[in-house]
């Protein structure tokens, strides 16, 4: 088999170092000149189990995962509690290379270590490897390990192995372990991986799968949505952020709150995501530009404290990292079915800024807007993402980050600026004023001379003071609405929506936040094959961009959502948005605990062609357009 791309999976147990190693040997590809994705599958257990992370590699740009992969590690669990058939969760040991062998494609690849997992444990893999013209390479990296180092560093064995059998080098490896590491540590791991190299260079090889060659026109840097999205509010000034862990928000915070103390900020991990929500409003409204976040359920205790900023229009940047759902769910999985729960939580005629974010790039753009928007509009901005983008890692040219701070508070009045607003005759300032352009009166900050103001969830006089009147309720409620035309008008100079494929196409596919790069490849895919095949992709979720969306579905003659939903929310959300479409809209659905793969909607637009009603193969839902 030859391929003009590697896609190599590690495949272990929690503990086993699956996701280390992966990140390594992903920036050694990288390093080499090819563009890297990864894939991270962990269990939703604390005790762990069976992980696997993925990496696709080839030269030119990765936008997805790919259909299958190619290459195997498989070490097996060596931290299995009840290596037994007959144990609640299965053989642990040896899911690790059994439960991976689905999605190996013909003339794949397979090391596994024969240390751990012996004859009786891999079963008829023989027999399955001559049926699918699979390579087998069995190697004892537990012995290998043990002999030079420890039992864990086994993971280094089998790195040194794949880099053996598709002809790499291993100077990329060994900087970035000598950059990791340190004295003894080093050298034994350093010792295990040449002499797993050598081994295996020694053995013969029957497969012709090789590590493709590329270069980059500049420095890479590999990077996670989860670390874009802390480089993107650091830069925005972001110096406070708030939280309780929870998978898979928890990545963002963590990162933000290794960050913050070198800049003078504060991170706080408190009681419960209410406090978190609360908090971060009360430093915003202390003049701190703040964030916090959560998901899933974590995000459900935050309404209360969402709708308060909403009322007291405190500036306010929220993350919501969506996990398969509802309850605990599959906390470890990816789903985007948390998009009306963000849209619509909280009570009244509330109003936010939503967007979702594609892949890192767009993390770290779209969150310094966030802070921008919030600001500058006194409106609370969420970030909605997945666990895919979370925890996916990409290569980024350097130079995209090389960008100016923003530390400006946006509509804030300075003490200069103070004694020509308007006040009360108690002095108290109009923070709430009716009559503002795009609905934004200018607020103080505590300690101001001259800006003091009641800030309070019931509605509200232009000073604060608590308000039933019929005519002010009208005229707050309608001035606060206004921000949202206002909003729309400036994101639409930003141009966040994307576009790909033939412009004159008659099908179009529609898709936003983590799935947009999947679609794109399956875009060009079809098109390569004599499709015509068009894709927007949208980041812009509230205020929803109507006019672009509208003139996209009516160039097509039928346009198909593709979403990780099965109730079809964002296909419900455009329809609501933009109106008489429906019978235009068919939707793919996946819902399974994982991301789709190219094929996949490949496969659902050529159902869709035929026109027969055929049943897509794999797990995926197609539904037809229902009208309006």
């Amino acid at each position: 088999m030859t391929d003009d791309e590697l896609i190599w999976r590690i495949a272990g147990g929690s503990g086993d170092g699956i996701d280390s190693t992966s990140q390594n040997f992903a920036k050694a590809l990288m390093r080499s000149g090819l563009d890297v994705f990864t894939h991270r599958h962990y269990p939703s257990r604390i005790r762990g189990g069976h992980t696997y992370v993925e990496i696709r590699a080839r030269d030119g740009t990765v936008t997805s995962r790919g259909d299958g992969y190619n290459f195997l590690l498989a070490l097996g669990d060596s931290f299995a509690r009840n290596p037994s058939e007959e144990a609640v969760y299965g053989d642990e040991e040896v899911k690790p290379l059994t439960e991976n062998l689905d999605d190996l494609r013909a003339g794949g690849v397979i090391i596994y270590d024969e240390g751990l997992l012996d004859d009786e444990d891999v079963g008829d893999l023989e027999q399955q490897a001559d049926a699918n013209d699979w390579h087998l390479y069995p190697l004892d990296l537990r012995g290998l390990a043990k002999e030079h180092g420890r039992e864990v560093m086994r993971n280094t064995a089998g790195v040194g192995a794949t880099a053996a059998l598709i002809d790499m080098d291993l100077d990329h490896i060994e900087d970035l372990m000598s950059d990791a590491m340190g004295g003894d540590i080093l050298e034994q791991n350093l010792t295990v991986l040449r002499d797993a190299y050598e081994q295996v260079s020694e053995m013969e090889h029957t497969h012709d799968l090789s590590v493709p060659t590329g270069s980059h026109d500049e420095p890479q840097v590999l990077m996670s949505g989860s670390h874009a999205i802390a480089y993107g509010a650091i830069d925005a000034g972001c110096r406070f952020i708030s939280g309780y862990p929870m998978t898979p928000w928890t990545d963002a915070f963590t990162i933000m709150t290794q960050l913050l103390p070198d800049m003078g900020g504060v991170s706080e991990q408190v009681e419960d995501e209410i406090a978190a929500a609360a908090m971060a409003v009360g430093a915003s409204h202390a003049g701190a530009k703040a964030m916090s976040g959560s998901s899933g359920g974590g995000f459900a205790l935050m309404s209360e404290p969402l709708g308060l900023a909403e009322m007291t229009e405190t500036p306010l940047v929220l993350l919501e990292a969506q996990r398969a759902g509802p309850s605990t769910g599959m906390p470890t999985k990816p789903e985007q079915a948390d998009l009306e729960h963000v849209l619509y939580t909280s009570q009244g005629d509330s109003h936010r800024v939503a967007f979702g974010p594609k892949d890192p790039k767009e993390c770290y753009e779209q969150t310094r807007t966030a802070f921008e928007i919030a600001y500058d509009y006194q409106i609370p901005v969420i970030l909605l993402y997945d666990q895919k983008l979370s925890g996916e890692y990409r290569n980024v040219d350097a130079s995209f980050f090389d960008r100016e701070p923003a530390a400006d508070l946006g509509t804030t009045l300075s003490e200069d600026q103070i004694p020509d607003a308007p006040h009360d005759p108690t002095g108290k300032y109009h923070r709430y004023q009716h009559d503002v352009e795009d609905g934004v009166s200018p607020r103080t900050i505590p300690g101001q001379s001259g800006g003091r103001y009641l800030a309070s969830g019931n509605e509200h006089w232009p000073n604060g003071h608590i308000s039933e009147d019929t005519d002010n309720r009208v005229a707050q409620v309608e001035r606060r609405l206004q921000k949202l035309a206002a909003i729309r008008d400036d994101l639409d100079e930003r141009d966040q929506q994307t576009h790909y494929g033939d412009e004159d196409a008659d099908i179009g596919l529609i898709a936003w936040g983590s799935q947009e790069g999947t679609v794109e490849e399956a875009v060009h895919r079809l098109n390569d094959g004599g499709n015509s095949v068009k894709a927007l992709g949208i980041s812009d979720l509230a205020p929803f961009p109507v006019a672009e969306t509208r003139a996209f579905v009516d160039s097509v003659d039928e346009a198909i959502v593709v979403e990780m939903s099965a109730t079809k929310q964002f296909r419900g959300l455009i329809q609501k948005e933009v109106g008489d479409i429906g019978g235009k809209l068919s939707s793919l659905l996946k819902y399974n605990g994982n991301p789709f793969e190219p094929a996949e909607i490949v496969e659902a637009v050529e159902i869709e062609q035929a026109g027969d009603g055929a049943e897509p193969a794999a797990q995926t839902t197609l539904e037809p357009a229902a009208g309006d």
